[in-house]
């Protein structure tokens, strides 16, 4: 079958023959409908040989749908011919957070060697994945899969960034919005059918700040060196309730930490160079302000996020390339010449 892989780290990804997988015991083959390209692995594949942990070859994807192809024996209450999202942050199951249905945190996974799909197993870039286990299946129903295979992470990762922050926006507060790209865009669309907050939004151009405002930004802010006053006053010198910074890079979580408000919170969720930090003291930011790294997403707030998509309220901008053509959408991606998300599907 054909797989986009990544062969060599630093070296762009390329479509190769690979073989095909055969279920074993608990495990789901699916005939792959979509699959996502995320900044995440163009992360992956700029890192550098000397820190790279995944296995070579690997097939990229981490945004996953299909339908059910063939189980594997002990396998039940899994129909062949469904329509199937993947959730992709694989744990071990029954840990403190996976008992949760906190896989995203498990607390074994890197002690048991298990890894998401395309990062550091098998992906979805492909014509068939194996998934591990039936409970990191969600139904689809009638959701197209091209249109909802980003909302596993693109949709997933964002809810999950807002959903603890949703009891300080209230009415008369601001949500601040940094990058309006793939996560970005999914996150305006939550805050403003979650939250009754303004919702300001940054971006590096006109272009993108107008996508912003298509999806529902109230306000928009070129992200510059005037950008933090230029929030501040928008916001009466008061700072933001909730800053979600969906780029993560040191500018960007500069901005984050100079444009919130007292007893705010700051969300990184962009992972952006791997070692950009926010500055906290005493004295370095305004009283009381909360800031965290969240990671992906819980299975139930998966199964929330395409309701969310079903009832009408998400929508993900896509850009559709074919298998054969995956590793230009790869190279768009790393142009940041995209708007919204890529999303491969099969020849």
């Amino acid at each position: 079958m054909k797989a986009i892989q990544i062969v060599k780290p630093g070296q762009p990804p390329q479509l190769r023959e690979v073989d095909k997988p055969v279920p074993g015991p608990g495990q789901v083959l699916l005939k792959v409908t979509a699959a996502g390209a995320c900044h995440s692995d163009d992360f992956v594949l700029n890192l550098p040989e000397e820190g790279f942990a995944y296995p070579l070859p690997m097939t990229l994807g981490h945004e996953g749908a299909g339908v059910v192809a063939e189980v594997g024996s002990g396998v039940t209450g899994v129909s062949e011919g469904t329509s199937v999202a993947v959730y992709g942050p694989w744990g071990c199951g029954v840990c403190h957070f996976c008992s949760r249905g906190l896989e995203n945190y498990c607390s074994r996974a890197g002690e048991l060697g298990i890894a998401p799909p395309g990062l550091g197993n098998p992906g979805a870039m492909a014509e068939y994945l194996l998934v591990d286990n039936r409970r990191h299946l969600v139904p689809l129903g009638d959701l197209d899969p091209v249109a909802a295979v980003p909302l596993t992470d693109a949709g997933l990762t964002p809810y999950h960034a807002i959903k603890s922050s949703l009891p300080k926006l209230v009415g008369g507060t601001t949500a601040v919005v940094i990058g309006a790209g793939g996560l970005g865009h999914v996150g305006i669309q939550l805050l403003r059918h979650l939250t009754p907050s303004r919702v300001i939004v940054l971006d590096v151009n006109d272009e993108k700040l107008a996508f912003a405002r298509e999806v529902g930004a109230h306000e928009v802010v070129l992200s510059d060196a005037d950008a933090v006053a230029n929030v501040r006053k928008i916001t009466g010198g008061e700072g933001a309730t909730a800053v979600f910074d969906f780029v993560g890079l040191q500018p960007t979580i500069d901005i984050a930490m100079g444009v919130v408000g007292t007893m705010g919170d700051v969300v990184i969720v962009g992972i952006g160079d791997g070692v950009a930090a926010a500055k906290v003291g005493f004295f370095t930011q305004p009283y009381e302000v909360s800031v965290r790294a969240p990671y992906w997403g819980a299975r139930d707030e998966l199964i929330e996020v395409l309701d969310l998509a079903r009832d009408g309220v998400l929508e993900v901008a896509v850009e559709k390339f074919l298998l054969d053509d995956g590793v230009e959408a790869y190279r768009r991606l790393a142009a940041n010449d995209l708007r919204g998300r890529a999303v491969v599907v099969p020849d």
